[in-house]
């Protein structure tokens, strides 16, 4: 049998960092990589409901990279420890795969809303979840230096999900849900 899931060290509102260190269920850290998790389970959803062989390719690598980015913000920063590591070569991965979208979508001449498709919305979802860790990941590196590749691939990703949500539309053959502001 292998190891159980639970461990009841955490019945008091603490949790370990790899390393042993322990902190408030509440601490940034925590929120943080907890919020790059529930971003990876929100990225998950999206490639389930898109068929694309290169795109769910990619949404794998992306999953695989935040898996690296919690290992990094659940480590002990105060320890010396060899973590896997994010790479230059990730966010120009991401940003290749925006280009080649964009170069099948329709100009952007207006702000659209979420919306016309589930995959579309989960797309959206997980964009706004993306810039919800992004943010986290910032007030963290105010406190405690969190290595720059971590917080640019964040913000590459998010604009990723944006530009993915747009060709998942468009792959659908779904109208984008435009802005219309209340008029005057």
């Amino acid at each position: 049998m292998g190891f159980k899931i639970y461990t009841k060290t955490g019945d008091a509102g603490t949790t370990g960092l790899f390393g042993g260190k322990r902190l408030p269920k509440s601490h940034l850290r925590i929120e943080s990589y907890g919020t790059v998790d529930e971003l990876n389970a929100h990225i998950g959803m999206v490639r389930d409901q898109f068929t694309e062989p290169t795109v769910r390719a990619l949404l794998k690598a992306i999953q695989d990279r935040l898996f690296t980015i919690g290992s990094n913000l659940a480590s002990d920063p105060d320890k010396d420890m060899i973590v896997p590591d994010i790479q230059p070569e990730d966010i120009e991965a991401l940003e290749a795969a925006m280009d080649e979208m964009d170069k099948t979508l329709p100009e952007l001449k207006n702000f659209i809303l979420p919306g016309g498709h589930p995959a579309v919305s989960s797309a959206h979802i997980a964009r706004c979840v993306c810039r919800r860790a992004e943010r986290l990941v910032v007030a963290l590196d105010q406190e405690s230096r969190v290595a720059p590749v971590v917080l640019q691939y964040l913000n590459r990703l998010s604009d990723y999900l944006f530009i993915l949500a747009r060709f998942i539309g468009y792959s659908k053959g779904v109208e984008e849900v435009v802005w219309a502001p209340r008029k005057q």
